[in-house]
Parts: C-alpha cells; sequence; structure tokens
C-alpha cells in the first residue's frame, strides 16, 4: 500500500523531471551528484551548528533534490553498479551522522539554546540512526529483506530539512527539538521493528510471505563453466536504509 512519502516522491520525480533528462543527457556521473549532496548535507550540518537553522533548513532542502537525482541518473544512464550502491549507502551514512553531530554542537554551545538533555537526545539519535541502517544491511547478509519500520530515510530527510526551513527556532527552539526527539524515538523503534521481524523470519522462516534475498546455486565452475556473477548485484543503485 503506497504510503504518503510514495506520493510525495512521485510528484517530486515529476517536477525535476527535466533536471533529471538534463543530466542523463549529459552522462553526469552518479557518484558525482551523491558526492555533492553528501558536501551539501555536511555543509547544512555546519549550519546548524552555529545556530543558524533556517538557513540549514533550506540547504538540507536542496540536498533532496541529489538524494533522489543521482538513482535516476544512475538507471537511466545504465550505470547502476554494485560499487555505486555501497557508495551511495556509505555517503548516506556520514550525511546521518553529521546532522545530529551538528545539532549536538548547537545544543552545547548555544548561549541560549544550551540543552544538556538535548545533547544527550541527540547522542542517543546518531545511535539509533546507524542502527536503522545496519539492522537491514545485516539482515540483507543473512538473506532476509527487512525493509520494515516506521521511520525510513525520506521521511527523516523531511524531517530534518522543511520544519526547520519554515520554522527555525520558532515557539523558543520547541518545534526544533520536538522534531528531533521524534526522529531519535522513532529511529530505536525503527532498529527495535527490525531486530523483532529477523528474530520472528529465523524462527518460522516458512510463515512470513516475504522477499528473500538469496541468489541461486550456482554450479561448481569449471574450465568451460564462466564464474558465478558477483553476488548483491542491486536492482538500483539507492540503497535504502
Amino acid at each position: 500500500m503506497p504510503t504518503p512519502t510514495d506520493y510525495l516522491k512521485k510528484g517530486a520525480l515529476r517536477a525535476i523531471e527535466p533536471a533529471i533528462s538534463f543530466l542523463a543527457r549529459n552522462n553526469v556521473s552518479p557518484n558525482a551528484l551523491t558526492t555533492v549532496g553528501t558536501l551539501l548535507t555536511v555543509a547544512a550540518a555546519v549550519v546548524y551548528a552555529t545556530g543558524h537553522i533556517m538557513t540549514a533548513g533550506w540547504i538540507m532542502s536542496a540536498t533532496a533534490f541529489f538524494d533522489v537525482v543521482d538513482g535516476e541518473v544512475a538507471r537511466r544512464t545504465g550505470r547502476s553498479t554494485v560499487f555505486g550502491a555501497f557508495y551511495d549507502s556509505t555517503l548516506d551514512r556520514v550525511a546521518d551522522g553529521a546532522l545530529m553531530a551538528g545539532f549536538t554542537v548547537f545544543y552545547a554551545t548555544n548561549p541560549i539554546h544550551h540543552n544538556i538533555y538535548m545533547v544527550v537526545v541527540c547522542l542517543v539519535g546518531i545511535i539509533g540512526t546507524f542502527l536503522v541502517s545496519y539492522t537491514r544491511a545485516r539482515a540483507e547478509s543473512l538473506g532476509i529483506d527487512a525493509k520494515v519500520g516506521v521511520m525510513q530515510r525520506p521521511e527523516r530527510i523531511v524531517l530534518l530539512s522543511a520544519p526547520q526551513a519554515l520554522f527555525g527556532l520558532f515557539w523558543n527552539g520547541w518545534v526544533l527539538m520536538s522534531i528531533i526527539i521524534l526522529l531519535t524515538v522513532t529511529a530505536w523503534i525503527t532498529a527495535v521493528q527490525r531486530i523483532a521481524f529477523v528474530h520472528r523470519f529465523t524462527q518460522h522462516p516458512d510463515s512470513k510471505p516475504i522477499r528473500i534475498v538469496n541468489d541461486p546455486v550456482s554450479p561448481t565452475p569449471t574450465s568451460t563453466t564462466p564464474p558465478p556473477k558477483t553476488a548483491g548485484m542491486p536492482a538500483s543503485r539507492r540503497a535504502q536504509s
């Protein structure tokens, strides 16, 4: 069943279709797009740390463009590769960590909004965010597709950009604090949901109609049999978290 995020992504894709076509037509490297998007996210994190919340929110809104187009350009130019998916997923973790680190520095150093409790929340949020991606990656290495949970990466990007761009430190910063607390709590809920999902599947592997991420058994290579392809070739570049 489509989620509101799915509808939002389809609408965004229609809006930026001319830009995607232009980039694909000029054979722009998907890895370069991923790198630019990550650098912008790190820049937004630095601006968050300095307390310019609305400015950072608008920068984050721009990074959402690169978060979408790198995968689309890779597919349209036939450049979806194992390394591309690995590189994209790795830089996503850099971006996620940088953003929460920026908020941590903000609450630790800002003379007006200094809040040791929010520093702790941000640190817990960093751990939860990495657990969300790790639990899915580890499950897939075991042959289980664990794309479950209340907070996927697209939702996190929206919550880390739009409210900040529109409201900044509105209501004495309570809007921002609410978003960070929500992200932290839902990250941990998502990680626990994925752990429970994998536990249920491993206890009753035949009772759940889910997709299994397994490669077919390849024959033993001989002098006339070509070696098997590298396992885990992605269907698309984007490695969801």
